[in-house]
Parts: structure tokens; C-alpha cells; sequence
């Protein structure tokens, strides 16, 4: 058995030569079991339960993590629901703001973070009101500070691939754990297990550690291992696999038409070792997979065959089964809310999660259970799962967390640290063919410094560019900084070829995301031919031109003619200033290729760089 840190070049030489189709055999297929006076208790509550209590545990409900008076509208209805309604836990969001839904400025951002504070604090007082302690959920895929501002915010998965050390992985699920429950929630929807192998996947892309089944495999295995060592519990997604699809379920229904033989070899390898470890949950996907349940039309959600059949018989996994957000229009836009958490039910999953209408679900998984459409003995083994999930927290015990301990856990410097370094591990040069990286100016030259957006809207948590910036104004104070997407008029574009020519050198940032929702994931075909013709006009003259991707590394794919360019694999302030220190020559440059670059970098690709300077 390999040891559970080992250099990364040794291991990821080896992963690289893995045949991707390890039969892993899930020996261990639920997480550890209860004590005795745990065992009790579950059997007790159990037992007292009426049908109310029952159907209640199987749904979770969710908030926006602002500030929430105790006599407010919303407030009285999250009580409601815990009251009246029995619901199991609530699931953390951020926060938004009401944004307008005009033609001639599309551009106001409605997402923002949540607080830690608040969230914990409006956590507190609905486990006062639940008789039985809630399990609560966040989706802290990058950590807490993903979602909530001043916690933990590491690099995207895909970032943790390039960088190759289990470490890591494992220190930012330990942080992550620790930073979790210290708010209150106690399950995270982390880590997405899926193998990103298709380069227009509009909606996993960066969130996969990579497209190797063993690379995903590993780094999930070490940052399921962290989050439980953390305290928190961790939820493999999105089975049975998420990673081959050019669908956004949040807006359409995926279809993976691959045989089962190509499931076992790619998609399913680590699922079953994150089952093996002990993962204590599983996200099921809300796509189709004719491979496993041939009817036409039906998600891995609402399918038997597949969460029960597949999932809990043959693969035999006895932890949380959860359903994807039942607000996702692959499945929203099927049927009712009461019919969908119904169906979700019916197929074998325990909690019904982000429903629409939480009152309708609860209402209609109640009515099917009492004319026997759901058997009373599957409601309470899905019970019995969740009040042990319960138990393993000790929330029998204390429910609450303490609002004056979180200040001393949440978002700690030695946690920043840690970001820190996988990020500046994870740069990845792949291009230098003018040999310009890192570059080499005099403090007072002239940089041109192109910020290239996919679009405009939506930049609400942070605007592109605005670390990157000041922080190339530090090392270079003449910079002229200009912001293209797909709303720059063809006269704005033709003075940017223009001026080009008047500057030392052109650096140019591209962030393209992978939104929920967007079905967007280029750029505008008049800014690439302007950085086309950007990338000859400086070969000509000798000017150095070199660009940095955040977001989707596929981005490689359609810019070949840029001469330099590396990869972050991730957005924000910490990515920007990472990139930054690597083209001024202030960090060595080492991350590796987690993912092939169709017809031009395999996977394991990546130039280096000493830096340090």
C-alpha cells in the first residue's frame, strides 16, 4: 500500500501509467459504526418518531447566509419548517441581491457572499426549535470561504490535480472540516468525484481534480480523509458520474450514452474508492444513463435501478444518499415539486434536497406514504441512516456551535497559507515558445495589459483584474489596463491593434468561466482574432506577449497561436496574484497538465520555471 503522502512527481508518474480501469472493490461501504449509547439513542428517537417526524427528516431546506432577524418573514417560515413541517437539516447558501432583468444593461450581479457569523447564529436558533437536532449541509467545494466571505477559499479542484500532492489535498479537506462545523454545518457536498475527460463539459470542467480515473481517485481519497479528520462529513458527486457531458444540468438534462463496461473503467473508479475510505454520503446526478436504467428521459435521481439497484444493492453503500438540487431545471422542469421528491423517494434516495416547495414535498412524500405508493420500512431505514449520521456529530449531545469560538477557526492565517501554496503549485506553464516566461522588463517599461472577459455579467464576488492589477503595477508602474469581452465594439477592438504596437510588452489575462446556468463557456470571435493577430504583429516586432488562463484551461484549445500562456485553473484574487508573482519571475513555475488539451498537450504537460528572483 502506497504511503499516504509521497512526493508528487513519484506518484504522478505513476498514476499516469495506471490503466484507468482499476477494479477498486468498495470493502467498506459505510462510514464507521455507532457506539452503544450513540446505537441507543438512534433506536429511541426512531421510536418515538411519528410519520410527521419521519417524513420531515428526509427533506433539507436552505437559507441565504445574510443577516436574519428572529422576527422577520423569513425567519417564521425556516421555523415553520422546523416546527410544523419536521424538515432535517438546512442547507447554507451565500447571499443574493434582486438584480433587473433589462435589455440594455444586462450586467448587474445578483450572487454575493454569505457571513459566517450569520449563518452560524441563524443555525443556532433553528436547532433550538428542532426536537431532533438538524444535519445541516453547505457546498464548500473550494472551501467555506467559497461560499462565505473572510473564511477559506482554496483554488478550484483542478488546481490540487496540477499541483499533484496528496498533502495538500488533505490539508484543505482537514481546514475546510474544521471551518464547516465551526458554523454549524455539518455535511459537505465535497469532493466532485467526476473525471472531467470532456473539454466542453460546461459545468464540472475545473470543479474535477482531472480526467485520470486513479489522479481523482487519490486527491479525492486524501481530501475525504481530511474533511473527517476535520470533524465534517464528506459526500462523493455526482454519481454516477458527471464528468462526460456538454449539458448544464442546472439547465437541461444530461444524457452519458457510454456501455457500463466504459462506467466501470472511467466514471465509477472513484466512487468506489471514496466509498472504500469511508465517505459518508453520495450526491446523485441529475443525468441520464440508458447503460444503467435504460427508460428514456429518467435522471439518476428519480431512478431505481440506479440509487437503489445499482447504488445500494450492487455496490452495496450504506451511507447518506442525497438528491441534487430538486431546483435544477433537468429536473424543475419535469414535474411538480410534491411529484419530483416524491419520485426521489420512490428511486431510493434518503433526503430530498433544495426543493422548490418545501411544504408541497413534504405534504406529498407524507400522502404516498400513508396509501403505500412509499413503503413505511424504506422511510425508516432512510431515518435510521440520517439519525446516525446525527449520532456521529454527537448532536444528541450539543447542538450548538459556539458564535465566540468561530472567529478563532474561520479563515486563520495558516489556513491562507496553505491556499497560498497550492495555488502558486499549480501554475502551469504550457506555452513559452519566444522563451519570454518570466519576463524580463525594466521597472519603468510600458505594459499594455488586456483583461478579457467571457461577458460582462455576473461578476457580482469579484470583479476580473482587480488584484491583478495593482499587483502588476508593483513590479511594473507603467501600465495601461483595457477590458475586453463580447460587448467591445469593432472600433474599440481595431484601436487595441493599434496601439499594441507602442507598448514593451502585451500581457493578457483570460477568464472564461463554467457557470451554472450560463450554457457559456468562449470568447467572442472578434476578441480572438483580435489576440490572433496580437500573437503575429509581436512575433514580428520581438514584443513579449504572454497570457494567462483562469478559469477554463480549455481556453488553450482555440488560442494556439499565442505564444505563451499559463494555466491557474481558478478565479479571484488569490489565482490573480499567484499568476502575477510567476510571470515576474518570483516563484518557481512546476504544476503539471491534470488534463489532456485535445491536439495539443497530453496530460502530465508542463514547462518549469526556477523563479525566485
Amino acid at each position: 500500500m502506497r504511503p499516504p503522502f509521497i512526493h508528487r512527481r513519484a506518484w504522478l508518474a505513476a498514476l499516469l501509467v495506471i490503466v484507468p480501469g482499476i477494479a477498486l472493490v468498495a470493502q467498506r461501504t459505510a462510514p464507521a459504526p455507532l457506539d452503544k449509547v450513540a446505537e441507543r439513542w438512534v433506536q429511541q428517537t426512531l421510536k418515538s418518531m411519528t410519520l410527521d417526524d419521519k417524513v420531515g427528516q428526509l427533506l433539507v431546506s436552505s437559507f441565504e447566509s445574510t443577516y436574519l432577524g428572529s422576527d422577520g418573514e423569513e425567519f417564521t417560515r425556516l421555523s415553520t419548517l422546523v416546527t410544523k413541517h419536521r424538515v432535517g437539516g438546512f442547507h447554507v447558501f451565500g447571499g443574493s441581491e434582486l438584480a433587473p432583468s433589462v435589455l440594455l444593461n444586462p450586467n448587474y450581479a445578483s450572487v454575493t457572499l454569505g457571513q459566517p457569523l450569520e449563518a452560524a447564529s441563524t443555525l443556532n436558533r433553528l436547532q433550538a426549535l428542532s426536537r431532533v437536532p438538524l444535519l445541516n449541509t453547505g457546498d464548500f467545494e473550494a472551501g467555506v470561504g467559497f461560499r462565505l466571505a473572510g473564511a477559506t477559499v482554496f483554488p478550484r479542484a483542478m488546481a490540487f490535480g496540477a499541483a499533484g500532492d496528496e498533502r495538500l489535498a488533505f490539508e484543505a479537506g482537514r481546514i475546510t472540516g474544521r471551518e464547516t462545523r465551526a458554523i454549524g454545518v455539518h455535511v459537505n457536498f465535497a469532493p466532485v468525484v467526476d473525471v472531467n475527460n470532456n473539454a466542453r463539459n460546461p459545468v464540472i470542467n475545473t470543479r474535477s481534480f482531472g480526467e485520470s480515473p486513479a489522479l481523482v481517485s487519490a486527491l479525492a481519497g486524501a481530501y475525504v480523509r481530511g474533511l473527517q479528520a476535520g470533524g465534517a462529513a464528506a459526500t462523493l458527486k455526482h454519481f454516477p458520474g458527471h464528468g462526460d457531458t456538454d449539458v448544464d444540468s442546472h439547465l437541461g438534462l444530461p444524457v452519458v450514452k457510454h456501455p457500463r463496461e466504459r462506467l466501470e473503467q472511467v466514471e465509477l473508479p472513484p466512487f468506489k474508492a471514496g466509498m472504500a475510505g469511508g465517505a459518508d454520503a453520495v450526491m446523485v446526478a441529475h443525468m441520464e444513463f440508458p447503460a444503467i436504467d435504460p427508460t428514456p428521459g429518467v435522471p439518476a435521481t428519480l431512478s431505481r435501478p440506479i440509487v437503489t439497484g445499482f447504488l445500494r444493492n450492487e455496490l452495496r453503500f450504506d451511507g447518506v444518499v442525497y438528491t441534487d438540487s430538486m431546483g435544477m431545471r433537468a429536473v424543475s422542469t419535469m414535474m411538480p415539486p410534491g411529484e419530483a421528491a416524491v419520485r426521489a423517494v420512490k428511486a431510493g434516495n434518503d433526503v430530498v434536497l433544495h426543493s422548490p416547495d418545501d411544504v408541497a414535498a413534504f405534504e406529498a412524500v407524507k400522502a404516498a406514504v400513508v396509501r403505500g405508493e412509499i413503503e413505511a420500512a424504506q422511510v425508516d431505514a432512510s431515518v435510521t441512516r440520517i439519525l446516525r449520521a446525527k449520532a456521529r456529530f454527537g448532536l444528541w449531545k450539543e447542538k450548538l456551535v459556539s458564535l465566540e469560538a468561530l472567529p478563532t477557526i474561520v479563515g486563520a492565517r495558516a489556513s491562507h497559507a496553505l491556499a497560498d501554496e497550492v495555488s502558486r503549485r499549480s501554475i502551469t506553464l504550457i506555452k513559452d515558445e519566444r522563451n519570454q516566461v518570466p519576463l524580463k522588463l525594466a521597472p519603468g517599461a510600458r505594459v499594455l495589459y488586456l483583461s478579457v472577459i467571457d461577458y460582462p455579467t455576473g461578476w457580482g464576488i469579484a470583479a476580473p483584474s482587480r488584484t491583478f492589477i495593482p499587483e502588476l503595477q508593483k513590479r511594473w508602474s507603467n501600465v495601461t489596463a483595457i477590458e475586453l469581452s463580447d460587448r467591445t465594439t469593432p472600433s474599440e477592438l481595431e484601436l487595441v491593434r493599434t496601439l499594441a504596437s507602442r507598448y514593451d510588452a502585451v500581457v493578457v489575462s483570460l477568464f472564461v468561466r463554467t457557470a451554472s446556468f450560463s450554457g457559456r463557456m468562449d470568447l467572442a470571435a472578434p476578441v480572438v482574432r483580435l489576440l490572433q493577430d496580437l500573437a503575429g504583429s509581436t512575433g514580428r516586432s520581438g514584443t513579449p506577449l504572454v497570457a494567462v488562463s483562469f478559469g477554463n484551461p480549455y481556453v488553450a484549445t482555440f488560442l494556439t497561436e499565442l505564444p505563451a500562456l499559463l494555466l491557474t485553473y481558478d478565479f479571484y484574487d488569490r489565482a490573480e496574484a499567484s499568476a502575477v508573482r510567476a510571470l515576474a519571475g518570483e516563484a518557481p513555475i512546476g504544476g503539471k497538465l491534470p488534463i489532456t488539451l485535445p491536439g495539443l498537450f497530453p496530460v502530465g504537460h508542463g514547462l518549469e520555471r526556477a523563479g525566485g528572483k
